[in-house]
């Protein structure tokens, strides 16, 4: 059977009358007599018991009619739900953010996109810059928040300034400097740093190098550890100094100093970023809730 017998066969139960049920389809009589009859052909019983005066629908008919109704109701359904699933208003939307600068404005901008699109699942991870990159590359991720440093050299992304960044030498109180307000890179050539690893955020190490490179000097380098958190341990307990985003600050320790760097270098953007090739529609709806956000003065 396909839904069109289907279609016919519930509106001439509904009716109980060949001619109101073909009105009602625009059809003509015949069609929906002939339509009927290949139903009943097909499944091989009588669904109506049919004389000249009067239409009624057999037992076999009124399971049939129950049936009928959910299984249309059913396709309208799976219709409807591909077609938001097109425009994005239903499916999945994955996210991966680096965890500080994005505080200010991640939680309310997941409030209001929920509120707008309840049926959209939303999955949010915490990754390295590297892992960040390297997951959205292989449609692990369909948006990132991430510093824009580096992404010039990589192909194939889209991406929108939120916000500017600073980024900070982080020290020790203890360390002579460390009561400074701000200060010049040359001054710690001699310095010991410690630096993300480069595996899990090339960006990261890079940025430390490029800045250290254009004062002057290259940095000794005496440990890459893998967390943001270990870095901050370690400089914590005097080990060497890093070179980070200031907004870490919010939530580091408070024997840890931020100071400000002089010159230009010292400012990064944070940035949305996601694949031209991803396809999908959630993206853009995701995009424009981050817009109202913006436009409200929350970034």
């Amino acid at each position: 059977m396909d839904m069109r017998q289907l279609r016919y066969f519930i509106a001439v139960a509904e009716h109980l009358n060949f001619t109101e049920a073909a009105k009602s389809l625009f059809v003509a009589q015949s069609a929906v007599s002939q339509q009927i009859s290949d139903l009943e052909e097909k499944i091989g019983v009588q669904l109506f018991i049919r004389n000249k005066r009067s239409v009624r629908l057999t037992n076999s008919g009124k399971v049939l009619l129950k049936e009928a109704i959910n299984l249309l109701d059913k396709s309208a359904e799976v219709i409807e739900k591909t077609r938001q699933a097109e425009l994005g208003i239903i499916g999945g939307l994955s996210i991966g953010f680096l965890g500080y600068t994005e505080r200010i404005f991640l939680p309310r901008l997941i409030r209001q996109f929920k509120r707008s699109f309840p049926k959209i699942d939303l999955q949010l991870n915490q990754f390295n810059h590297g892992m960040l990159i390297d997951s959205l590359n292989n449609d692990e991720l369909d948006i990132v928040f991430t510093l824009s440093f580096g992404l010039d050299n990589i192909g194939g992304l889209e991406r929108r300034k939120i916000i500017s960044e600073s980024i900070s030498v982080v020290m020790h109180c203890d360390h002579p400097l460390a009561n400074r307000n701000s200060i010049k890179l040359s001054e710690l050539a001699n310095e010991r740093f410690i630096t993300l690893s480069r595996h899990e955020s090339p960006q990261g190490f890079n940025k430390t190098l490029l800045m250290c490179a254009n004062s002057g000097f290259t940095p000794t380098i005496v440990t890459q550890p893998r967390m943001l958190s270990t870095v901050l341990l370690l400089v914590d307990a005097g080990m060497g100094i890093a070179i980070l985003p200031k907004s870490l600050e919010q939530n580091a320790s408070p024997s840890l100093r931020f100071i400000d760097i002089e010159g230009e270098q010292s400012q990064d953007e944070l940035v949305v970023a996601w694949k031209k090739s991803n396809s999908n529609a959630a993206i853009s709806l995701f995009l424009e809730e981050l817009d109202k956000i913006d436009a409200e003065g929350a970034l």
